[in-house]
C-alpha cells in the first residue's frame, strides 16, 4: 500500500525543530550555518533541514570528560 502524501518524515527537522531537539535558539543554528562549527545540514531551494542522524552525530561528537575539553 502506498504511503499517503500528508506522511511527514519524521527524521528531517526545518531549524526550529532542530534547535528544539538540541535545546538551542534556533538564531544559534542560523549563525553556525553563516560561520561553520555546527550541525550539517541540506538546502532544499530556500529551505533549509536537518537530519536526526545528523544532529545526533554532532551531539555525540561533543561529549566531553572534563570541562577543559575543548569540542566542536
Amino acid at each position: 500500500m502506498p504511503q499517503d502524501k500528508q506522511t511527514k518524515n519524521t527524521d528531517i527537522f526545518n531549524t526550529v525543530t532542530a534547535a528544539d531537539y538540541l535545546g538551542l535558539a534556533s538564531a544559534t543554528l542560523e549563525a553556525w550555518r553563516c560561520r561553520g562549527g555546527g550541525p550539517v545540514f541540506i538546502k532544499l531551494g530556500k529551505a533549509v533541514r536537518y537530519q536526526k542522524k545528523s544532529l545526533d552525530t554532532f551531539i555525540n561528537n561533543r561529549v566531553c570528560t572534563s570541562t577543559s575539553q575543548e569540542k566542536g
